[in-house]
């Protein structure tokens, strides 16, 4: 059972969107800039997606969960706390000790990175509007189900061997939204269902935390 009803659970969003128009537009362009960094790396193109990376869940963390969510849902609390987890393991790992390194590939994990990157930008949005899901009553990026799934998609274009700690945020984070896709009626977190898998398999590849890298020049 859930603490709160449908009608809750959609105005939340309708708060939440309202509240911070158009900043939605921003956290689309960071991911943009995410990727375009992971496709033409740099000097500082790893520290940089990082930060977003790392900035995206503080975002979903504070701006979502801790301030519009907590008012329907107590365990919200909870869940700010593992997002900014989250964020700040991007942070620390990724721009604090450059053990990170993102490379967008057409291998078949690269595949598997675009494919779930162009579904949250994309298809999620297109699949809310054909659901029957109208702006400012669904979820846009920046909040959790496109964000993690999102994430999890760069996360496939990381060059291991690579940390684990900054998956367990996302990974965790699919297996609690998914249950939206059946509680709630948002098909389009199903994704998260493969972004689990993904981010499972990318935990198993792991080897734990790599030495630190010279940036490329």
């Amino acid at each position: 059972m859930l603490p709160f009803t449908v009608e809750q659970f959609f105005g939340v969003f309708r708060a939440y969107n309202q509240a911070v128009w158009p900043v939605q537009w921003v956290l689309v362009a960071l991911a943009l800039v995410a990727l375009v960094m992971a496709a033409r790396p740099n000097r500082w193109s790893n520290q940089v997606v990082a930060a977003i990376l790392g900035g995206l869940w503080l975002w979903l963390g504070l701006a979502y969960h801790l301030a519009f969510f907590s008012a329907i849902n107590p365990v919200a609390y909870a869940f700010a706390a593992v997002s900014v987890a989250g964020g700040l393991a991007f942070v620390w790992f990724g721009v604090v000790r450059r053990q990170l390194r993102f490379r967008v590939s057409f291998q078949p994990r690269g595949w598997l990175g675009w494919a779930l990157v162009t579904f949250s930008l994309a298809i999620y949005p297109a699949w809310a509007v054909v659901a029957g899901h109208r702006f400012p009553e669904f979820a846009t990026f920046g909040l959790p189900c496109p964000t993690t799934i999102f994430t999890i998609g760069m996360l496939a274009f990381l060059v291991p061997p690579y940390p684990r700690w900054p998956l367990v945020a996302p990974v965790l984070w699919c297996f609690v939204g998914a249950q939206a896709a059946f509680l709630l009626a948002v098909p389009q977190d199903l994704g998260l269902l493969v972004a689990a898998v993904a981010g499972v398999f990318l935990l198993v590849r792991s080897s734990g935390a790599p030495q630190i890298h010279p940036a490329p020049h």
